[in-house]
C-alpha cells in the first residue's frame, strides 16, 4: 500500500510547495499540469475552467498544443470533458476516440491520443472544472490514479475558489464561481427579501489540506469517528428520543452511516494520500453529494442530507467546535439558506432580523413552512442546490411570489426587486389604512375575514392585520417544538394568553391534530405508516388515546373561565365522532363542576370538514354542531387523490375548478339551511383571486395567513358581490367541467377594476 500511495504524497508535496511560492497564476497552473503529467507518466495533462457562460476552456495544458490554451472551448455536456462536468463523475477510458460523447478540438492536436481519465474539480458538491491525463498507448487507469487525480482536483478547486484565477479571465467573461446564480423553486409562502445568505448550520471551510504525518492524521481521524459515534450513541439513549418514530429512524440512520465501513476507508485512503483529516472528509463528502446530485431514485437522493450532516459534525469534531461556536452573529438583512429545519430552529433567530427563508426540501405542509408562514417570513422552497451555491454573506433576493433566489444578483436585477419591495411597501401601507375599516363589500355585504394561528409569537398580528378573530388556531404547534409533551398548566398559560389578546374576538381552537406528516418525536404510539395523510391522525389519534385529548380539553375550559370557547374537531370522516368526543368534553365539564372551575360561559364545538365521506352526512352534520369550518387543503387533497406534499402533482389539479367549487358551494348550502355557520380555512382563502370565488359561492367567513388579509380586504372593498354571484352560479351551472373559472374571475376583476 506504501508504493502505491507514495506518488499521490509526492504531488501533494510538490503542489503545497508551489502554493507557496509568489508565481504568477499562469506559471502556477503550467507548473502544476506539467507536475500531474510527470508524476502519472502521462503525455498530457489539461485544465479546463468552467466559465459562468457555461462553457469549459482550456486553462493551462502539458502535452496538447500550447497555442490552444484559453482558446480550446467545450460546452456543458460537449465531448468527453463537458460530460465529465455535467455528471460530476470521473471517466476513465482505454480508447477515448470510440467512445460515442468523443468530440475533437483540432487546435488541440490530441488526435494521437487514445487512453483518457478525467475528473471534475469539486468544490462543496459544486463542478468548478475538469483535469484531464491522456497517454498515447491504449490502457487502463488503476483506481489509486483516479483516486489520486481527484484528491489534486480537490487542492485546484479550492485555488480557484480563492479568485487567483480572475486575472486570467477576458473582459466580460467570468468564472462560474461568483457569478450571478438564479435558482427555480416553488413559493411557499407570499413576500420578498432582500438581504444576506446565512448558511443554516454552515458548511466547514477546509483550509489546512495537507498533511504532515499521515499515521497522526489517520489517529486523529479515527478518534473523531468514535466520539461522533458515541454522541449518537448519546443521543439515542436520551430519554427524549428514545422512542419509535422518525427522529430516531434519522439517528439510526446517522449510527449506521458513520460505522459504514466503504464510507470510512475513502476517508482513510484520503489521509493516506497526503490530505488532512478534514480535507479528507471535505473530499469524500464532495464527491458523494455530486454522485447523490445526479441519482434518480428519490430514497437515495435524501440520503445525500443525511451523509452531510454526518460529515459536518465529523469536521466539528475535528475542529474542536461545539454548537456554540456555530452561530454567528446573523447580519439586519438575514436570509436563512438551509437544506432542511427542524420547526423550532426559526424562532431561535431574532424575528427582527429575518428577511427569508430558502429550503432546498420541505413542502408547503412542513412544520418548518407552517412556521415561516406564521412569522411572516418569505419562503421559497424545493431550491436545489441552493447551500452548495451560497456562501455566508452572499447578496440574495428571496422571491416568494415567482418562487425564484437570485444569488449574488447583478446590478439591474437587485435594481428592478428594490423598486418591487418599494411597490409592495406602498401596498402595505394601504392596507394598514383599510385595518380598521369594515370588511364589506361594495354592495354592502359583510364578510368575516379571520386570521388562522398557532404560536404565541402569532397574536400581535391580530391588532395589526384588523382581523375579525382567529378562525383557526393550530395548538399542535405547541406541541411541535418542544422536546416533550407540554404539560397541562403550559397549555392552558398559552390558551389563556391567545384569548386574553383576542380580547372580545372569537377565537376557534382546533384540537390537536398530529400524525400524518406532524409526526412528534417523543410521542411512543407513532408507527410508520405506508399512507400517513390517510392513517392514524388528528380525531382518529386522540380518540383513541383519550388521556390526550382529556388534558388539552381541560386546558382549554379552565383557560376560557367566564368567556366563549369554540373547539373545532379535526379529520372528521362519521358524525358519531363528533358525540364520542362531545362526550369526552362534557365528562371534562363535569369533573371541573365538581371541583367548582370557572367555566366558560358557553362552548360551541365545531368540526371541520375535510374528509369527502362527510359529503354525505351534511345534514347530520349541520344537527350534531354549532359551527362548520372547511379545510379546504386536505379535503382538495383527498377529493382529487393528489398528495399536496408531492412536487410532481400538486399543482396538477386547480383547486378553481367547476368541480370542486361546486363541492364547496354544496357545503355552504347546507350550512345555510340549517343556520349551521360555516367558515373556510386554507390556501384557498389567502389569495385575493381564490378568496373571490369562495365569496362568489356564498362564503361570508373566510380564515388565512394574518399576512393575507389586507390583499383580500383591498379587494373585498371594490368587489360588487351581488354580481360576481351571479356569474359564478352562471358559469358553474353551464360551464361543464372545461370552463377555466380562474380567467373568468380575472376578467371581472378586470372588468370592475378589483385588485387581485
Amino acid at each position: 500500500m506504501r508504493e502505491i500511495t507514495a506518488g499521490p504524497r509526492v504531488l501533494l508535496r510538490r503542489l503545497r510547495e508551489m502554493m507557496a511560492e509568489a508565481l504568477e497564476p499562469q506559471e502556477r497552473l503550467d507548473r502544476i499540469v506539467r507536475e500531474i503529467a510527470q508524476n502519472m507518466v502521462a503525455e498530457v495533462c489539461s485544465l479546463y475552467i468552467l466559465r459562468a457562460d457555461s462553457v469549459l476552456e482550456l486553462y493551462a495544458t502539458e502535452g496538447l498544443n500550447p497555442t490552444s490554451v484559453h482558446l480550446a472551448q467545450l460546452r456543458l455536456g460537449q465531448g468527453l470533458v463537458g460530460s465529465i462536468a455535467a455528471s460530476a463523475r470521473p471517466l476513465s477510458l482505454s480508447d477515448a476516440q470510440k467512445h460515442p460523447a468523443f468530440a475533437y478540438l483540432p487546435e488541440t492536436g490530441e488526435e494521437i491520443y487514445h487512453s483518457f481519465l478525467g475528473v471534475p474539480v469539486l468544490r462543496a458538491g459544486r463542478t468548478l472544472g475538469v483535469l484531464v491525463v491522456q497517454n498515447q498507448t491504449r490502457r487502463q487507469y488503476r483506481e489509486d490514479e483516479v483516486e489520486a487525480l481527484e484528491t489534486v482536483a480537490m487542492v485546484i478547486a479550492e485555488m480557484i475558489a480563492t479568485g487567483d484565477l480572475a486575472r486570467l479571465n477576458r473582459a466580460g467573461i467570468e468564472l462560474d464561481l461568483r457569478s450571478s446564480a438564479t435558482l427555480k423553486g416553488l413559493c411557499f409562502n407570499d413576500g420578498i427579501g432582500l438581504g444576506h445568505v446565512v448558511l443554516h448550520e454552515p458548511r466547514i471551510v477546509v483550509t489546512n489540506l495537507f498533511n504532515e504525518d499521515s499515521d497522526q492524521e489517520l489517529e486523529r481521524l479515527n478518534e473523531a469517528l468514535s466520539s461522533l459515534r458515541l454522541s449518537i450513541d448519546d443521543m439515542l439513549s436520551r430519554r427524549d428520543v428514545a422512542f419509535e418514530g422518525e427522529h430516531r429512524a434519522v439517528l439510526e440512520a446517522y449510527r449506521m452511516f458513520a460505522n459504514d465501513r466503504g464510507w470510512v476507508r475513502r476517508l482513510e485512503e484520503a489521509v493516506s494520500n497526503g490530505l488532512t483529516a478534514e480535507a479528507a472528509v471535505e473530499k469524500v463528502q464532495s464527491d458523494m453529494r455530486a454522485r447523490m446530485l445526479h441519482m434518480t431514485d428519490p430514497y437515495l437522493r435524501e440520503r445525500m442530507s443525511d451523509f452531510d450532516d454526518l460529515a459536518n459534525r465529523l469536521l466539528r469534531q475535528l475542529m474542536g467546535r461545539g454548537p456554540d461556536a456555530l452561530s454567528e452573529i446573523v447580519p439586519k438583512d438575514a436570509i436563512i439558506v438551509a437544506r432542511s429545519m427542524g420547526a423550532a430552529e426559526l424562532l431561535d433567530y431574532p424575528r427582527e432580523r429575518l428577511r427569508g427563508l430558502v429550503l432546498e426540501e420541505a413542502t408547503p405542509t412542513s412544520h418548518i413552512v407552517i412556521v415561516a408562514r406564521a412569522l411572516g417570513v418569505p419562503t421559497v422552497g424545493q431550491v436545489k442546490g441552493a447551500v452548495s451555491m451560497a456562501e455566508n454573506g452572499d447578496a440574495v433576493i428571496a422571491d416568494g411570489e415567482d418562487g425564484q433566489v437570485h444569488l449574488r444578483p447583478q446590478a439591474d436585477i437587485e435594481a428592478a426587486y428594490k423598486e418591487k419591495v418599494r411597490f409592495r411597501a406602498r401596498r402595505q401601507r394601504h392596507y394598514r389604512e383599510l385595518r380598521d375599516k369594515p370588511a364589506m363589500t361594495k354592495d354592502g355585504i359583510a364578510v368575516d375575514l379571520l386570521m388562522n394561528a398557532g404560536l404565541a409569537v402569532d397574536l400581535p398580528q391580530l391588532a395589526q392585520s384588523g382581523a375579525a378573530g382567529i378562525g383557526l388556531f393550530r395548538t399542535e404547534l405547541q406541541f411541535m417544538v418542544v422536546s416533550t409533551f407540554p404539560r397541562v398548566e403550559a397549555q392552558e398559560r398559552l390558551y389563556r394568553d391567545v384569548l386574553d389578546a383576542a380580547d372580545d374576538k372569537p377565537v376557534t381552537f382546533r384540537t390537536i391534530d398530529i400524525g400524518g406528516d406532524k409526526v412528534l418525536p417523543y410521542f411512543k404510539g407513532a408507527q410508520h405508516e405506508e399512507n400517513p395523510a390517510l392513517g392514524w391522525r388528528a380525531i382518529r389519534l386522540t380518540l383513541d388515546r383519550p388521556a390526550l385529548l382529556r388534558t388539552q380539553i381541560r386546558a382549554l375550559l379552565k383557560a376560557a373561565g367566564g368567556r366563549e370557547l369554540r373547539l373545532m374537531l379535526p379529520m372528521i370522516t362519521t358524525v358519531e365522532e363528533i358525540h364520542q368526543a362531545r362526550a369526552i368534553i362534557d365528562r371534562e365539564v363535569r369533573h371541573l363542576s365538581r371541583f367548582a372551575y370557572h367555566l366558560p360561559t358557553s362552548l360551541k364545538l365545531g368540526a371541520m370538514v375535510e374528509v369527502p365521506a362527510l359529503l354525505w352526512q351534511l345534514d347530520e352534520l349541520m344537527q350534531a354542531v354549532d359551527f362548520v369550518s372547511v379545510g379546504s387543503n386536505d379535503l382538495f387533497q383527498f377529493v382529487t387523490a393528489t398528495d399536496r406534499g408531492n412536487t410532481r402533482i400538486s399543482d396538477r389539479f386547480d383547486p378553481l375548478s367547476v368541480h370542486f367549487l361546486r363541492l364547496l358551494r354544496q357545503i355552504v348550502h347546507a350550512g345555510s339551511e340549517a343556520g349551521t355557520p360555516v367558515t373556510l380555512c386554507g390556501e384557498l382563502a389567502g389569495r385575493p383571486i381564490t378568496a373571490m370565488a369562495l365569496l362568489g359561492i356564498g362564503y361570508r367567513a373566510i380564515s388565512m395567513a394574518p399576512a393575507a388579509i389586507g390583499p383580500v380586504k383591498a379587494m373585498l372593498c371594490d368587489l360588487p358581490l351581488e354580481l360576481l354571484s351571479e356569474r359564478m352560479d352562471e358559469a358553474l351551472a353551464n360551464g361543464g367541467t372545461k370552463t377555466d373559472i380562474r380567467a373568468e374571475l380575472k376578467r371581472f376583476a378586470s372588468e370592475h377594476d378589483i385588485p387581485v
